[in-house]
């Protein structure tokens, strides 16, 4: 296993995040995932720099002040219970994040050149499928994907996967720019498990000679990056309901998220 690519919960801290991941501790080019913990009347501040951030509440509430914009935020209780409304932070912006509750905010981050307007992504607007049937289905909420919710380069989509059911299946790659047919995106997994003592299965294979190479056992807090190869599947244990936030950016002109299904995968199943 590539103790890299796999970031056990605590690897990654840095000075108000417990999980900093940024284009440089991960050896590419664009995306980034940070996690910030709040406790009730608590805030944080940063520069959005050259990204585009989304904060994304895990669990609780908080207000996002761009600027002189400010955004309230409901939020949600925790990462099963719903999909929750966001903030869109443009690059070069100052933020304030504040939380009454205190609370757990993911900033998901891309290295972009358009400004975009600063904006408030409302629970009520994201949409949400049921991906697979019988033990791979799972269900997605597509609150930044590439035809939902307009970004420079950034695309994020949380997945729910039920106890005992497998996702990000058949394996699949982007790691290619083949117009038409499959995009060159770098991609995060987050994860998180319901229930004490949950845990979950990542793996991660080569799709080229010396590629990306992890089997990892995932908990909460956890995260695996792909920076190419194939993936899936992603597998939650019984009984545990798996969470991961994927977080991608990439290099092509056009924003999209266009994969390749892996060949020997695929029979019976699609």
């Amino acid at each position: 296993m590539s103790q890299e690519l796999y970031i056990p919960r605590g690897a990654a801290e840095s000075a108000g995040y417990a999980l900093d991941i940024d284009p440089k501790r991960a050896g590419w080019g664009y995306g980034a995932l940070r996690i910030v913990e709040l406790a009730p009347g608590g805030g944080h501040a940063f520069a959005a720099g050259d990204s585009e951030w989304i904060v994304l509440p895990l669990n609780g509430g908080c207000a996002v002040q761009v600027n002189d914009q400010v955004f309230e935020l409901l939020g949600r209780e925790n990462v099963f219970a719903s999909a929750s409304d966001f903030a869109y932070v443009p690059r070069d912006a100052q933020v304030q994040i504040a939380s009454d509750a205190g609370g757990r905010f993911a900033l998901a981050g891309a290295k972009c050149e358009r400004r975009l307007p600063a904006r408030r992504g409302p629970a009520s607007e994201v949409p949400v499928e049921v991906r697979g049937s019988g033990g791979c289905v799972r269900h997605v909420r597509n609150f930044a994907s590439a035809d939902a919710f307009e970004c420079d380069r950034l695309i994020a989509v949380e997945v729910i996967t039920p106890g005992g059911n497998w996702s990000s299946y058949p394996p699949h790659k982007h790691d290619e720019h083949r117009p038409g047919e499959e995009s060159e995106l770098e991609e995060i997994y987050y994860f998180e498990i319901d229930g004490p003592n949950g845990f979950g299965y990542q793996r991660v294979f080569p799709s080229r000679e010396g590629g990306s190479d992890v089997l990892a056992e995932v908990r909460t807090g956890d995260a695996v990056l792909v920076p190419d190869g194939w993936h899936g599947p992603s597998i939650a244990q019984p009984g545990h309901d798996m969470y991961y936030l994927n977080v991608m950016a990439g290099p092509g002109e056009t924003r999209e998220w266009r994969i390749c299904f892996h060949p020997d995968h695929t029979e019976g199943y699609r």
